[in-house]
Protein backbone atom coordinates (compact mmCIF):
# COMPACT_ATOMS: atom_id res chain seq x y z
CA UNK A 1 0.00 0.00 0.00
CA UNK A 2 1.05 3.50 -0.42
CA UNK A 3 1.33 6.50 2.45
CA UNK A 4 -1.24 9.11 1.22
CA UNK A 5 -1.64 10.88 4.61
CA UNK A 6 0.68 12.67 7.00
CA UNK A 7 -1.68 11.61 9.79
CA UNK A 8 0.00 11.02 12.99
CA UNK A 9 -2.34 11.77 16.22
CA UNK A 10 -5.54 12.07 17.13
CA UNK A 11 -7.31 14.29 20.09
CA UNK A 12 -10.22 14.22 21.83
CA UNK A 13 -12.31 15.92 24.56
CA UNK A 14 -13.38 13.21 27.55
CA UNK A 15 -17.26 13.92 28.42
CA UNK A 16 -17.52 11.12 31.55
CA UNK A 17 -19.22 8.56 29.64
CA UNK A 18 -17.79 7.64 25.95
CA UNK A 19 -15.44 4.64 26.10
CA UNK A 20 -14.40 4.23 22.01
CA UNK A 21 -12.02 6.98 20.26
CA UNK A 22 -11.18 5.98 16.98
CA UNK A 23 -7.88 6.72 15.19
CA UNK A 24 -7.58 7.55 11.62
CA UNK A 25 -3.70 6.49 10.81
CA UNK A 26 -2.52 2.82 9.63
CA UNK A 27 -0.42 0.91 12.71
CA UNK A 28 0.78 -2.59 12.38
CA UNK A 29 0.01 -4.55 15.18
CA UNK A 30 -1.63 -2.70 18.97
CA UNK A 31 1.33 -1.71 20.35
CA UNK A 32 2.00 0.75 17.90
CA UNK A 33 -0.09 3.07 19.20
CA UNK A 34 0.51 5.73 22.49
CA UNK A 35 -3.01 6.43 24.70
CA UNK A 36 -2.17 9.70 26.51
CA UNK A 37 -4.62 11.40 28.94
CA UNK A 38 -3.18 14.76 29.61
CA UNK A 39 -4.83 16.70 32.56
CA UNK A 40 -7.05 20.46 33.00
CA UNK A 41 -3.41 21.55 34.56
CA UNK A 42 -1.33 19.90 31.94
CA UNK A 43 -0.39 16.58 33.25
CA UNK A 44 0.10 13.75 30.62
CA UNK A 45 -0.32 10.19 31.50
CA UNK A 46 0.87 7.20 29.39
CA UNK A 47 -1.43 4.68 29.48
CA UNK A 48 -0.89 1.24 29.74
CA UNK A 49 -2.63 -1.61 27.36
CA UNK A 50 -5.35 -4.27 28.67
CA UNK A 51 -4.69 -2.71 31.67
CA UNK A 52 -6.41 0.93 30.55
CA UNK A 53 -7.82 0.16 26.75
CA UNK A 54 -7.76 -2.09 24.32
CA UNK A 55 -6.95 -1.80 20.22
CA UNK A 56 -8.68 -2.95 17.24
CA UNK A 57 -8.15 -2.23 13.54
CA UNK A 58 -4.19 -2.95 13.43
CA UNK A 59 -3.62 -3.47 9.74
CA UNK A 60 -5.85 -1.17 8.78
CA UNK A 61 -5.40 1.25 6.03
CA UNK A 62 -7.99 3.77 7.62
CA UNK A 63 -7.32 2.80 11.47
CA UNK A 64 -9.17 1.55 14.35
CA UNK A 65 -10.42 2.24 17.52
CA UNK A 66 -8.91 2.68 21.23
CA UNK A 67 -11.19 1.30 24.00
CA UNK A 68 -11.24 2.34 27.48
CA UNK A 69 -12.06 -0.39 29.97
CA UNK A 70 -14.35 0.32 33.34
CA UNK A 71 -12.91 2.59 35.74
CA UNK A 72 -10.37 4.17 33.01
CA UNK A 73 -12.97 6.16 31.23
CA UNK A 74 -11.72 9.77 30.06
CA UNK A 75 -14.08 12.78 32.39
CA UNK A 76 -15.02 15.86 31.47
CA UNK A 77 -11.22 17.27 32.08
CA UNK A 78 -9.34 15.71 30.32
CA UNK A 79 -8.22 15.66 26.93
CA UNK A 80 -7.15 11.87 24.82
CA UNK A 81 -4.24 11.77 22.67
CA UNK A 82 -3.75 8.82 20.36
CA UNK A 83 -0.35 8.71 18.66
CA UNK A 84 1.14 6.52 16.57
CA UNK A 85 4.42 5.19 17.84
CA UNK A 86 6.35 2.78 14.98
CA UNK A 87 9.42 0.92 16.96
CA UNK A 88 12.55 2.53 15.07
CA UNK A 89 13.80 -0.85 14.10
CA UNK A 90 14.04 -2.63 11.01
CA UNK A 91 13.70 -6.42 11.25
CA UNK A 92 13.14 -7.21 7.17
CA UNK A 93 15.81 -9.25 6.03
CA UNK A 94 16.32 -10.06 2.45
CA UNK A 95 17.87 -13.48 1.29
CA UNK A 96 20.12 -13.73 -1.22
CA UNK A 97 18.62 -15.25 -4.90
CA UNK A 98 15.63 -16.18 -3.21
CA UNK A 99 12.48 -14.62 -4.60
CA UNK A 100 11.89 -10.56 -4.44
CA UNK A 101 9.59 -10.74 -1.39
CA UNK A 102 7.51 -7.46 -2.47
CA UNK A 103 5.08 -7.46 0.14
CA UNK A 104 7.89 -7.41 3.08
CA UNK A 105 9.53 -4.99 0.96
CA UNK A 106 6.56 -2.20 1.13
CA UNK A 107 6.01 -2.97 4.31
CA UNK A 108 9.43 -1.59 5.44
CA UNK A 109 9.43 1.52 2.72
CA UNK A 110 5.88 1.94 4.66
CA UNK A 111 7.74 1.28 8.73
CA UNK A 112 10.21 4.18 7.43
CA UNK A 113 7.68 6.75 5.88
CA UNK A 114 5.55 6.52 8.72
CA UNK A 115 8.70 6.66 11.38
CA UNK A 116 9.70 10.08 9.61
CA UNK A 117 6.44 11.48 10.14
CA UNK A 118 6.81 10.40 13.17
CA UNK A 119 9.84 12.45 13.91
CA UNK A 120 8.54 15.32 11.90
CA UNK A 121 5.60 15.81 14.23
CA UNK A 122 7.79 16.06 17.09
CA UNK A 123 10.07 18.38 15.31
CA UNK A 124 7.03 20.38 14.28
CA UNK A 125 6.40 20.60 18.44
CA UNK A 126 10.02 21.50 19.02
CA UNK A 127 11.48 25.11 19.40
CA UNK A 128 13.91 25.94 16.19
CA UNK A 129 15.51 28.57 14.12
CA UNK A 130 13.58 29.72 11.45
CA UNK A 131 14.82 28.83 8.15
CA UNK A 132 16.49 32.11 7.16
CA UNK A 133 17.91 32.90 10.97
CA UNK A 134 21.30 31.57 12.14
CA UNK A 135 22.90 30.49 15.17
CA UNK A 136 26.31 29.42 15.87
CA UNK A 137 26.09 26.60 18.20
CA UNK A 138 22.38 25.45 19.75
CA UNK A 139 24.89 23.31 22.36
CA UNK A 140 25.87 24.63 25.79
CA UNK A 141 28.50 22.79 27.97
CA UNK A 142 26.87 23.47 31.69
CA UNK A 143 27.00 20.19 34.20
CA UNK A 144 23.84 18.80 35.69
CA UNK A 145 24.90 20.16 38.75
CA UNK A 146 25.07 24.12 37.66
CA UNK A 147 22.36 23.74 35.53
CA UNK A 148 19.82 22.63 38.48
CA UNK A 149 17.00 25.50 39.12
CA UNK A 150 18.05 27.41 36.44
CA UNK A 151 16.32 27.99 32.99
CA UNK A 152 18.21 28.62 29.34
CA UNK A 153 18.44 32.03 28.22
CA UNK A 154 20.49 34.03 25.73
CA UNK A 155 23.43 35.60 26.17
CA UNK A 156 25.10 38.99 24.28
CA UNK A 157 25.37 37.40 21.03
CA UNK A 158 22.21 36.02 21.19
CA UNK A 159 23.47 32.04 21.51
CA UNK A 160 22.05 29.86 24.06
CA UNK A 161 23.02 30.34 27.96
CA UNK A 162 22.25 28.67 31.20
CA UNK A 163 20.99 31.80 33.77
CA UNK A 164 19.60 32.22 37.04
CA UNK A 165 15.98 31.78 37.16
CA UNK A 166 13.81 34.73 38.66
CA UNK A 167 11.51 31.88 40.60
CA UNK A 168 8.66 30.78 42.34
CA UNK A 169 5.91 32.86 43.68
CA UNK A 170 5.86 31.82 47.49
CA UNK A 171 3.36 34.93 48.57
CA UNK A 172 3.96 36.99 51.65
CA UNK A 173 6.64 35.96 53.58
CA UNK A 174 6.32 33.76 56.91
CA UNK A 175 8.01 32.57 59.82
CA UNK A 176 8.68 28.75 59.94
CA UNK A 177 8.81 28.36 56.50
CA UNK A 178 11.17 26.54 54.08
CA UNK A 179 11.94 29.04 51.68
CA UNK A 180 14.07 27.95 48.26
CA UNK A 181 16.92 29.46 46.65
CA UNK A 182 15.07 31.69 43.75
CA UNK A 183 11.96 31.75 46.00
CA UNK A 184 10.23 35.38 45.29
CA UNK A 185 8.42 36.88 48.47
CA UNK A 186 6.33 39.83 49.92
CA UNK A 187 7.42 41.54 52.57
CA UNK A 188 3.49 41.99 54.28
CA UNK A 189 4.88 44.93 56.74
CA UNK A 190 6.17 47.36 53.31
CA UNK A 191 4.71 45.56 50.19
CA UNK A 192 8.99 44.96 49.22
CA UNK A 193 9.72 41.67 46.53
CA UNK A 194 12.60 39.76 48.03
CA UNK A 195 14.18 36.76 45.96
CA UNK A 196 15.69 34.02 48.53
CA UNK A 197 19.49 33.61 47.57
CA UNK A 198 20.26 30.67 50.13
CA UNK A 199 17.81 27.64 51.10
CA UNK A 200 16.79 28.21 54.58
CA UNK A 201 13.80 28.04 57.69
CA UNK A 202 12.45 31.93 58.31
CA UNK A 203 12.73 32.92 61.64
CA UNK A 204 11.51 36.30 63.16
CA UNK A 205 9.21 39.07 62.08
CA UNK A 206 8.97 41.36 59.43
CA UNK A 207 10.10 43.84 58.02
CA UNK A 208 12.79 41.29 56.04
CA UNK A 209 15.19 44.41 56.26
CA UNK A 210 16.08 44.00 59.84
CA UNK A 211 15.48 40.59 60.42
CA UNK A 212 18.41 38.26 61.62
CA UNK A 213 18.01 36.41 58.21
CA UNK A 214 18.29 39.23 55.78
CA UNK A 215 21.60 38.45 54.35
CA UNK A 216 19.81 35.03 52.18
CA UNK A 217 17.75 37.89 50.57
CA UNK A 218 17.91 40.02 47.61
CA UNK A 219 16.10 43.18 47.73
CA UNK A 220 14.29 43.39 43.56
CA UNK A 221 11.31 45.60 44.26
CA UNK A 222 11.62 48.21 46.74
CA UNK A 223 8.07 49.49 47.17
CA UNK A 224 8.59 50.95 50.63
CA UNK A 225 10.57 53.34 49.26
CA UNK A 226 9.03 54.30 46.28
CA UNK A 227 6.04 54.47 48.55
CA UNK A 228 7.90 56.74 50.66
CA UNK A 229 8.65 58.86 47.57
CA UNK A 230 5.14 58.88 46.40
CA UNK A 231 4.27 60.16 50.18
CA UNK A 232 6.80 62.75 49.72
CA UNK A 233 6.19 64.03 45.97
CA UNK A 234 2.30 64.45 47.15
CA UNK A 235 3.98 66.15 50.26
CA UNK A 236 5.63 68.38 47.98
CA UNK A 237 2.81 69.03 46.12
CA UNK A 238 0.17 69.98 48.90
CA UNK A 239 3.06 72.38 50.46
CA UNK A 240 4.00 74.11 47.08
CA UNK A 241 0.35 74.85 46.65
CA UNK A 242 -0.11 75.95 50.16
CA UNK A 243 2.67 78.23 49.91
CA UNK A 244 1.09 79.54 46.07
CA UNK A 245 -1.74 80.52 47.90
CA UNK A 246 0.04 81.83 51.17
CA UNK A 247 2.23 83.47 48.54
CA UNK A 248 -0.96 84.90 46.10
CA UNK A 249 -1.90 86.04 49.59
CA UNK A 250 0.75 88.08 51.17
CA UNK A 251 1.31 89.67 47.09
CA UNK A 252 -2.46 90.82 47.53
CA UNK A 253 -1.55 92.13 51.01
CA UNK A 254 1.14 93.79 50.22
CA UNK A 255 -0.50 94.97 47.17
CA UNK A 256 -3.03 96.43 49.57
CA UNK A 257 -0.52 97.84 51.64
CA UNK A 258 0.91 99.22 48.72
CA UNK A 259 -2.21 100.94 47.79
CA UNK A 260 -2.81 102.07 51.38
CA UNK A 261 0.72 103.53 51.17
CA UNK A 262 -0.32 105.89 48.18
CA UNK A 263 -3.18 107.07 49.80
CA UNK A 264 -1.22 108.01 52.85
CA UNK A 265 1.51 109.73 50.55
CA UNK A 266 -1.74 111.40 48.68
CA UNK A 267 -3.14 112.66 52.18
CA UNK A 268 0.31 113.45 53.31
CA UNK A 269 0.58 115.75 50.56
CA UNK A 270 -2.94 117.33 50.89
CA UNK A 271 -1.74 117.97 54.23
CA UNK A 272 1.60 119.37 53.06
CA UNK A 273 -0.82 121.95 50.88
CA UNK A 274 -3.10 122.29 53.67
CA UNK A 275 -0.40 123.39 55.54
CA UNK A 276 1.14 125.61 52.81
CA UNK A 277 -2.24 126.94 52.79
CA UNK A 278 -2.33 127.46 56.65
CA UNK A 279 0.79 129.21 56.45
CA UNK A 280 -0.06 131.62 54.28
CA UNK A 281 -3.14 132.38 56.09
CA UNK A 282 -1.13 132.50 59.45
CA UNK A 283 1.37 135.14 57.57
CA UNK A 284 -1.68 136.84 56.02
CA UNK A 285 -2.77 137.01 59.96
CA UNK A 286 0.70 137.93 61.14
CA UNK A 287 0.51 141.02 58.57
CA UNK A 288 -3.14 141.81 59.77
CA UNK A 289 -1.90 141.81 63.44
CA UNK A 290 0.84 143.87 62.63
CA UNK A 291 -1.40 146.07 60.62
CA UNK A 292 -3.72 146.11 63.50
CA UNK A 293 -0.83 146.75 66.19
CA UNK A 294 0.23 149.81 63.80
CA UNK A 295 -3.45 151.04 64.44
CA UNK A 296 -3.19 150.16 68.17
CA UNK A 297 -0.17 152.41 67.90
CA UNK A 298 -1.65 155.36 66.36
CA UNK A 299 -4.36 154.75 68.47
CA UNK A 300 -2.66 154.93 71.13
CA UNK A 301 -1.10 158.13 70.05
CA UNK A 302 -4.59 159.75 69.42
CA UNK A 303 -5.72 158.41 72.98
CA UNK A 304 -3.22 160.39 74.22
CA UNK A 305 -3.92 163.26 72.18
CA UNK A 306 -7.18 162.91 73.31
CA UNK A 307 -6.03 162.83 76.92
CA UNK A 308 -3.97 165.77 76.77
CA UNK A 309 -6.58 167.25 74.67
CA UNK A 310 -9.08 166.21 77.57
CA UNK A 311 -7.03 168.06 80.25
CA UNK A 312 -7.37 171.26 78.35
CA UNK A 313 -10.90 170.60 77.92
CA UNK A 314 -11.73 173.59 79.92
CA UNK A 315 -9.81 175.36 77.78
CA UNK A 316 -10.03 173.84 74.35
CA UNK A 317 -13.07 172.09 74.19
CA UNK A 318 -13.45 172.51 70.55
CA UNK A 319 -10.22 171.16 69.75
CA UNK A 320 -11.06 167.90 71.84
CA UNK A 321 -14.57 167.30 70.23
CA UNK A 322 -12.73 167.44 67.21
CA UNK A 323 -10.16 165.34 68.76
CA UNK A 324 -12.94 163.04 70.13
CA UNK A 325 -14.18 162.95 66.37
CA UNK A 326 -11.35 161.52 65.02
CA UNK A 327 -11.02 159.22 67.89
CA UNK A 328 -14.16 158.24 66.69
CA UNK A 329 -13.89 157.62 63.31
CA UNK A 330 -10.63 155.66 64.30
CA UNK A 331 -12.29 153.88 67.00
CA UNK A 332 -14.44 152.68 63.61
CA UNK A 333 -11.79 151.81 61.37
CA UNK A 334 -10.08 149.90 64.19
CA UNK A 335 -13.08 147.90 65.09
CA UNK A 336 -13.63 147.38 61.01
CA UNK A 337 -10.02 145.65 60.92
CA UNK A 338 -10.15 143.76 64.08
CA UNK A 339 -13.33 142.09 62.53
CA UNK A 340 -11.27 141.26 59.31
CA UNK A 341 -8.46 139.99 61.95
CA UNK A 342 -11.12 137.52 64.06
CA UNK A 343 -11.60 135.36 60.50
CA UNK A 344 -8.04 135.19 60.12
CA UNK A 345 -7.07 134.14 63.58
CA UNK A 346 -9.02 132.98 66.49
CA UNK A 347 -6.91 134.93 68.85
CA UNK A 348 -6.67 137.91 66.93
CA UNK A 349 -10.48 138.16 66.80
CA UNK A 350 -10.78 137.86 70.83
CA UNK A 351 -7.91 140.52 70.53
CA UNK A 352 -9.92 142.78 67.95
CA UNK A 353 -13.51 141.79 69.85
CA UNK A 354 -11.62 143.26 73.02
CA UNK A 355 -10.26 146.00 70.82
CA UNK A 356 -13.99 146.98 69.85
CA UNK A 357 -15.14 147.18 73.24
CA UNK A 358 -12.66 149.34 74.50
CA UNK A 359 -12.82 151.75 71.87
CA UNK A 360 -16.83 151.35 72.62
CA UNK A 361 -16.08 152.40 76.42
CA UNK A 362 -13.92 154.58 75.17
CA UNK A 363 -16.46 156.53 73.15
CA UNK A 364 -18.77 156.36 76.09
CA UNK A 365 -16.21 157.00 78.67
CA UNK A 366 -13.28 158.87 77.36
CA UNK A 367 -11.62 159.37 80.57
CA UNK A 368 -10.66 155.78 80.54
CA UNK A 369 -10.11 155.50 77.25
CA UNK A 370 -6.49 156.20 77.10
CA UNK A 371 -5.63 153.32 79.72
CA UNK A 372 -7.84 150.99 78.03
CA UNK A 373 -6.23 151.81 74.56
CA UNK A 374 -2.77 151.42 76.28
CA UNK A 375 -3.88 147.40 77.22
CA UNK A 376 -4.90 147.06 73.62
CA UNK A 377 -1.55 148.20 72.55
CA UNK A 378 -0.12 145.67 74.77
CA UNK A 379 -2.64 142.63 73.63
CA UNK A 380 -1.99 143.56 69.57
CA UNK A 381 2.01 143.29 70.37
CA UNK A 382 1.76 139.91 71.97
CA UNK A 383 -0.29 138.76 69.44
CA UNK A 384 2.13 139.85 66.80
CA UNK A 385 4.65 138.08 68.76
CA UNK A 386 2.02 134.72 68.73
CA UNK A 387 1.65 135.23 65.27
CA UNK A 388 4.88 135.27 64.29
CA UNK A 389 5.53 131.94 66.47
CA UNK A 390 2.86 130.55 65.08
CA UNK A 391 4.50 130.91 61.43
CA UNK A 392 7.44 129.26 62.73
CA UNK A 393 5.98 126.55 64.16
CA UNK A 394 3.46 126.26 60.54
CA UNK A 395 6.57 126.25 58.55
CA UNK A 396 8.08 123.58 60.50
CA UNK A 397 5.00 121.31 60.25
CA UNK A 398 5.20 122.25 56.76
CA UNK A 399 8.73 121.33 56.37
CA UNK A 400 8.16 117.48 58.51
CA UNK A 401 4.90 116.92 56.29
CA UNK A 402 6.98 117.38 53.48
CA UNK A 403 9.75 114.78 54.23
CA UNK A 404 6.47 112.64 56.07
CA UNK A 405 5.38 112.86 52.30
CA UNK A 406 8.37 111.77 51.15
CA UNK A 407 9.42 109.19 53.09
CA UNK A 408 5.70 107.53 52.72
CA UNK A 409 6.71 107.86 48.66
CA UNK A 410 9.64 105.46 49.16
CA UNK A 411 7.96 103.11 51.12
CA UNK A 412 4.84 103.21 48.61
CA UNK A 413 7.70 102.26 46.43
CA UNK A 414 9.51 99.60 48.66
CA UNK A 415 5.95 97.95 48.79
CA UNK A 416 5.56 97.70 44.89
CA UNK A 417 9.12 96.02 45.08
CA UNK A 418 8.36 93.64 47.37
CA UNK A 419 4.89 92.92 45.25
CA UNK A 420 7.17 91.67 42.91
CA UNK A 421 8.98 90.17 44.89
CA UNK A 422 6.20 88.09 46.19
CA UNK A 423 4.94 87.22 43.12
CA UNK A 424 7.82 86.07 41.65
CA UNK A 425 7.82 83.45 44.27
CA UNK A 426 4.65 82.87 44.13
CA UNK A 427 5.71 81.82 39.84
CA UNK A 428 8.39 79.68 41.85
CA UNK A 429 6.33 77.68 43.85
CA UNK A 430 3.72 77.55 41.24
CA UNK A 431 6.70 75.69 38.84
CA UNK A 432 7.81 73.53 42.33
CA UNK A 433 4.49 72.31 42.78
CA UNK A 434 4.30 71.28 39.23
CA UNK A 435 7.23 69.25 38.72
CA UNK A 436 6.71 67.30 42.22
CA UNK A 437 2.81 66.80 40.83
CA UNK A 438 4.76 65.46 36.97
CA UNK A 439 7.15 63.39 38.93
CA UNK A 440 4.40 61.81 40.88
CA UNK A 441 1.81 60.91 38.01
CA UNK A 442 4.89 59.49 36.51
CA UNK A 443 5.81 57.14 38.80
CA UNK A 444 2.40 56.45 39.40
CA UNK A 445 1.55 55.52 35.66
CA UNK A 446 4.59 52.90 35.91
CA UNK A 447 3.80 51.28 39.54
CA UNK A 448 -0.28 50.65 39.23
CA UNK A 449 -0.10 49.80 43.19
CA UNK A 450 -2.07 47.01 44.38
CA UNK A 451 -5.30 46.21 42.92
CA UNK A 452 -8.05 43.09 42.43
CA UNK A 453 -7.63 42.40 38.85
CA UNK A 454 -5.20 42.95 35.78
CA UNK A 455 -6.26 46.65 35.25
CA UNK A 456 -6.39 47.86 31.53
CA UNK A 457 -5.55 51.08 31.55
CA UNK A 458 -2.86 53.11 34.38
CA UNK A 459 -3.81 55.37 37.25
CA UNK A 460 -4.78 58.28 34.92
CA UNK A 461 -7.19 56.42 32.50
CA UNK A 462 -4.59 56.62 29.76
CA UNK A 463 -3.01 53.17 27.74
CA UNK A 464 -0.80 51.06 29.53
CA UNK A 465 2.80 50.22 28.59
CA UNK A 466 4.63 47.23 28.34
CA UNK A 467 6.99 47.08 31.88
CA UNK A 468 4.49 48.10 33.46
CA UNK A 469 3.95 46.53 37.57
CA UNK A 470 1.22 46.18 39.56
CA UNK A 471 0.60 43.69 42.83
CA UNK A 472 -2.56 41.57 42.55
CA UNK A 473 -4.26 41.43 45.95
CA UNK A 474 -6.68 38.21 44.50
CA UNK A 475 -3.40 36.07 44.05
CA UNK A 476 -0.71 38.09 45.86
CA UNK A 477 1.49 38.37 43.24
CA UNK A 478 3.71 40.97 41.47
CA UNK A 479 2.65 41.18 37.32
CA UNK A 480 3.87 43.34 34.70
CA UNK A 481 2.45 44.37 31.28
CA UNK A 482 4.55 43.02 28.29
CA UNK A 483 2.56 45.31 25.56
CA UNK A 484 -0.47 42.83 24.83
CA UNK A 485 -1.02 40.78 28.60
CA UNK A 486 -0.36 40.85 32.45
CA UNK A 487 1.86 38.42 33.55
CA UNK A 488 3.48 36.84 36.64
CA UNK A 489 6.34 37.67 37.51
CA UNK A 490 7.26 33.76 37.79
CA UNK A 491 5.78 33.21 33.81
CA UNK A 492 8.12 31.92 31.17
CA UNK A 493 8.43 35.14 29.01
CA UNK A 494 11.16 35.44 31.50
CA UNK A 495 12.69 38.10 28.36
CA UNK A 496 9.88 40.28 28.39
CA UNK A 497 10.19 41.06 31.83
CA UNK A 498 13.84 40.91 32.54
CA UNK A 499 14.41 43.55 30.02
CA UNK A 500 11.44 45.30 31.24
CA UNK A 501 9.08 44.51 34.10
CA UNK A 502 12.32 43.81 36.26
CA UNK A 503 14.56 46.91 34.74
CA UNK A 504 11.95 48.85 35.68
CA UNK A 505 11.41 47.95 39.41
CA UNK A 506 15.37 47.92 40.04
CA UNK A 507 15.50 52.05 38.38
CA UNK A 508 13.15 52.16 41.09
CA UNK A 509 14.32 51.06 43.92
CA UNK A 510 17.48 52.88 43.02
Amino acid sequence: MTISSTTVKNSYAGDNSTTTFSYTFKIFQDSDIQVIIRSANGTETTKTITTHYTVTGAGNAGGGSVIFTAGNIPTSTQTVVLRRNIPQTQSIDYIANDPFPAESHEEGLDRATMAIQQLQEEVTRSLKLSKTNTMTSTEFTVGATDRANKILAFDTNGELSVTQELGTNRGSWSAGVTYNARDIVKDGSNNNVYLCNTTHTSTGTTPISSNADVAKWDLIVDAQSATNSANAAANSASNSSNFSNNSSNFANASANHASNSSNFANNASNSANTASTYLADVSANANAAANSASNASNFANNSSNSANSASNHSSNSSNFANNSSNSANTSANHASNSSNFANNSSNSANASSNHSANSSNFANNSSNHAANSSNFANASSNHASNSSNHSANSSNFANTSSNHAANSSNFANNSSNFANTASNAANAANSARDAALAATDSFDDTYLGAKANDPSVDNDGDPLNAGDLYFNTTSSVLKYYTGSAWLNVEATDTSTFATKGFALAVSIAL
